[in-house]
């Protein structure tokens, strides 16, 4: 399946699941109701900032709007099955590593391109949401709130998210990372 079509039935099922109209996912996210509408027709290629500002509202991580909803997930991922996103704005690339089954914990693998930045303004979640961003290759700086940390490969940091994030890659050449979520509570 396409990516875009990917994000476009995801959003629309957990707008679904939850009872909301578009006006109401629209005043929630601060997203007009009209790029909601091509979003889940998968008519446009959302930025990042925008598919955060959708997960927020929809109470979910943005990682869970690139999961497939399967009526018995496999618990194995293959590197071919994994949905791979571009960022139309910075450039970056995320790819969904989890399995679809459920779980606690999602893991994304990211590569960003050098002398790019991508900021989100997240509203406070329904659950708490935690993360660990652990460097492989480069650098990056990292921002949660009022924190701001330097990362070189091999570093790792973790924060709570619900708050203003940024990332942002000062070298000359890609870094790569891994975005560990932890959502709780979490019941089976």
């Amino acid at each position: 399946m396409d990516i875009n079509q990917l994000i476009a039935s995801r959003v629309l099922a957990l707008r679904n699941a939850r009872g909301l109209s578009l006006a109401a996912l629209a005043e929630r996210s601060g997203v007009s109701r009209s790029n909601i509408s091509l979003i889940e027709r998968g008519e446009s290629s959302a930025t990042a900032t925008v598919l955060d500002k959708l997960a927020g509202a929809l109470g979910v991580t943005l990682a869970t709007l690139f999961a497939a909803e399967e009526a018995a997930p496999s618990p194995l991922s293959t590197r071919a099955q994994q949905p791979v996103w571009t960022d139309p704005a910075s450039g970056y690339t995320r790819r969904q590593l989890s399995p679809g089954v459920r779980s606690p914990l999602q893991l994304v693998e990211v590569v960003f391109p050098p002398g790019r930045r991508v900021s989100y303004e997240q509203s406070p979640h329904s659950a708490d949401i935690y993360q660990q961003v652990w460097l492989l290759e480069g650098a990056i700086h990292v921002t949660a709130g009022e924190q701001q940390w330097q990362l070189q490969a091999g570093d790792c940091v973790a924060f709570r998210e619900g708050q203003h994030i940024a990332y942002e890659n000062p070298g000359a050449t890609p870094a790569r990372y891994l975005v560990g979520l932890v959502t709780l509570p979490f019941a089976l």
